[in-house]
């Protein structure tokens, strides 16, 4: 890279934890990116003291007019930079005498004083214009055409052109959904536009958020409602509303509306966001033109992709966003991974804390203060060279608690070391070279649970690290295992699991986690839940879904041929862990994951929208034991 570090060292979406979630707070979270409570940044900070506010429709080049609210310092006598948000979830609160109690992405950055902008994307909320979820990019635009790219350029030189006491350098930033806008501000080629931060970043819908691998998220559903009703004018309150199942138990929901046919009665035809995942079934064009990281080429912003280790929404979109860019630019750009969930960094929590799993004091804010902070001041008020004093990427291990810098991610001195999936549960680095097989019935009438501790919520978060241990023990899950390790084994990097498997039916899903097994001498924190200890706990530390029948292709589905000895190779994202010497490796492997993802019937069907309930069946699933897990070990 031409900006290589000489100094080698380094919206949020839904807010909703661990809590029943109302549709009241379900709506709020995704209308709203404050990060912090109202009344703590209140005690420190009066945003109305020390900015002015001002709202302006900006014009793009097809005529459509953009909501945008400016938050400007107050103090003129110097030159500000510009750090700007699109969102589609909403500006508010609108009206020039209305302020948010935080602005920008920390608290830092608002204090020393910044252009804060705000604005709603084409069809949302206060905008004009027709929403398009995951609106695809047009490379050679002509005329008056208009993508995400050109609504972001247009409005960069509006703003750069129009509002007094800038300098003429922006930045842009943004998490989920928002990251996603930031990305595509990578496209719009403006020349002010010096540096983006997208966090947590949806890089294609086909593996970030709705579906994983193929396989339909049902921790999703309700949130269609946000994305499919369209509205017809400007707005600042909100058009749409969110199903009520009348129940608090999600499990048995789901499980009565199966197959999901039985979902059709809450969404209509105008939702068209569903009606899009109904039609679209597997990776067409309709998907793929909706990516963004195919078209990361040839970037000249500064760029620092963030991520959250646990994040169950967004693990696909940052990491493959980073290596895009790497691969295919000359650009300044870095990675930082932390123990957060979706969106934990912008948050002011002292104690970081994922489920039952502490890990730190301070590490939001750490991040706020010493690196994003430095990263936009290096290139909007600095110098703009590469010279930032982080490294390439700042990554934290979740197994030691400790943040290690890398000159490379994956980085260079790291080896691929495979683990066969043996009988007796056992999980050994030399294959048995004898025929032998695990078995399990998979009922997707009784599908196994994704979690112990089912909550009505949105996407969930605390089981990101939950105690596997309610799965190891049942029937239809298989586990296996290492001997206790004599030595550290630290995981940086990708894991591929190569499974050979066969099925009585034509249709099956694959989930595989990796897991951490503690010591039984492991103390129990304050951290963990009432009916749990940490001696012998099964830390989930990644997991991750494959329907079948994309098993060749995501393009091209196939059924199984029933007994049928079957590859299917299945990779899970990044992880940077250190399993502890006297600690255990464990691997599991089941076939339904509920209601995390929707159940498949094991019977092959075109659109699993469309199937019947005599499609479900329980079938009996086997892996031979010349599977294998593949680990990128750092040495």
């Amino acid at each position: 890279m031409i900006y290589k570090r000489i100094t080698f060292i380094l919206f949020t979406f839904f807010l909703v934890s661990n809590c029943k979630t109302t549709d009241k707070t379900l709506s709020e979270n995704v209308q709203t990116d404050e990060k912090v409570s109202k009344a703590e940044i209140q005690k420190s900070y009066d945003v109305k003291a020390h900015y002015t506010k001002k709202e302006v429709m900006i014009e793009m080049r097809d005529g459509i007019k953009l909501h945008t609210t400016i938050y400007s310092p107050k103090d003129t006598s110097k030159s500000y930079p510009i750090l700007m948000m699109r969102t589609p979830y909403s500006c508010k609160p609108y009206g020039e005498t209305e302020f948010r109690p935080k602005i920008g992405p920390n608290k830092y950055l608002m204090q020393e004083g910044n252009i804060m902008v705000y604005q709603d994307v084409r069809g949302r909320w206060n905008s004009e214009g027709v929403y398009d979820n995951m609106r695809a990019y047009i490379p050679n635009k002509t005329g008056n055409e208009t993508d995400e790219a050109s609504d972001t350029y247009d409005t960069i030189e509006w703003l750069v052109n129009n509002l007094p006491n800038t300098n003429g350098k922006v930045g842009t930033y943004g998490i989920s959904y928002p990251g996603f806008y930031a990305t595509y501000s990578l496209l719009s080629g403006h020349p002010a536009l010096k540096a983006s931060s997208p966090q947590a970043c949806i890089g294609d819908f086909f593996f970030d958020d709705f579906i994983h691998n193929g396989a339909f998220l049902l921790s999703y559903w309700r949130a269609t409602s946000v994305f499919g009703y369209m509205k017809t004018e400007p707005t600042t309150t909100s058009w749409y509303s969110f199903p009520d199942i009348g129940t608090e138990d999600q499990y048995q929901f789901f499980l009565d509306h199966m197959p999901l046919r039985k979902l059709n009665k809450y969404y209509g035809k105008d939702n068209v966001f569903m009606e899009q995942l109904k039609t679209h079934v597997t990776y067409d064009e309709f998907w793929q033109s909706r990516g963004i990281i195919q078209h990361l080429r040839d970037i000249k912003s500064a760029t620092m992709i963030v991520g959250g280790q646990f994040d169950a929404e967004d693990l696909y979109g940052p990491y493959n966003t980073y290596k895009s860019i790497e691969k295919n630019s000359d650009n300044y750009n870095i990675v930082v991974f932390g123990p957060w969930s979706h969106g934990d960094w912008a948050r002011n929590n002292e104690r970081q804390v994922i489920g039952n799993v502490y890990f730190g004091d301070g590490i939001s804010d750490d991040f706020q203060k010493n690196v994003e902070t430095k990263f936009f001041n290096h290139f909007l008020k600095g110098e703009a060279n590469g010279n930032t004093g982080l490294p390439e990427a700042r990554m934290f291990n979740t197994g030691t608690n400790q943040w290690q810098a890398f000159e490379t991610w994956p980085p260079e001195n790291t080896t691929k070391e495979s683990y066969y999936l043996q009988p007796y549960q056992s999980l050994t680095k030399m294959p048995n070279k004898m025929f032998a097989t695990s078995d399990f019935i998979s009922d997707p009438k009784k599908p196994v649970p994704y979690t112990e501790d089912i909550k009505v919520v949105f996407t969930p978060r605390k089981f990101m690290t939950d105690d596997q241990r309610f799965a190891s023990r049942r029937p239809d899950v298989l586990t296996f295992e290492t001997e206790v390790l004599e030595s550290d084994v630290t995981l940086a990097g990708d894991i591929l699991t190569k499974l050979k498997v066969s099925t009585t039916g034509t249709a099956a899903d694959w989930i595989v986690k990796v897991i951490d097994v503690f010591p039984a001498d492991t103390p129990t924190t304050d951290d963990v839940q009432d009916h749990l200890k940490l001696s012998n706990y099964h830390m989930l530390v990644r997991s991750e879904t494959l329907r079948g029948r994309f098993r060749n292709s995501m393009s091209n589905p196939e059924p199984f041929v029933p007994n049928q000895k079957t590859d299917v190779n299945l990779k899970l994202q990044d992880v940077f862990h250190t399993f502890k010497k006297g600690h255990k490796i464990q691997v599991q492997v089941q076939s339904t994951f509920f209601p995390y993802i929707d159940a498949n019937p094991q019977t092959y069907v075109d659109n699993i929208f469309e199937a019947k309930e005599e499609d479900f069946k329980a079938q009996t699933h086997k892996v031979y034991n010349d599977s294998s897990i593949e680990f990128t070990i750092l040495k």
